[in-house]
């Protein structure tokens, strides 16, 4: 019987193809998969779910918010250390962070509008097989 087996593939509709790619790439540190590297689309070598950033094909101006409806979360190694960051470099902070049932957690916007969250994963420190399941 066929069935979905859960999410494979994540990519965002940017409206500055160049300027997206700066942003995660510099400030959030992702780095890029250079075999998909083209002038409107990029792929980031992920060590999770494969995430991409594309050129957006409708204008994302006339949308109240892009995304609206869809909680993006981003595994992230330093939740405080990140948000600091992203402050200094001027980006927009929903919500500052705190601990939640998910680990360290905060929410931020990128260049689109975008939020996304971003948590520091507790269980990340535990090995396949270990006392705790994802």
């Amino acid at each position: 019987m066929a069935k979905l087996l859960g999410p494979d593939f994540i990519s965002l509709q940017v409206r500055n193809l160049s300027a997206s790619r700066a942003f995660y790439t510099e400030i959030l540190g992702l780095p890029i998969d250079a075999r998909f590297d083209t002038p409107d689309f990029v792929l980031f070598d992920s060590s999770t779910i494969p995430f991409a950033l594309r050129q957006a094909t409708m204008n994302l101006d006339d949308m109240p918010q892009p995304g609206l409806g869809v909680t993006l979360w981003l595994d992230c190694d330093q939740v405080d250390e990140m948000c600091a960051k992203l402050e200094a470099a001027g980006s927009t902070i929903i919500k500052p962070p705190f601990d939640g049932p998910f680990g360290r957690t905060f929410i931020f916007a990128d260049p689109d509008g975008y939020r996304i969250t971003a948590n520091q994963n507790p269980w990340d420190r535990f090995p396949l097989g270990g006392s705790q399941k994802r």
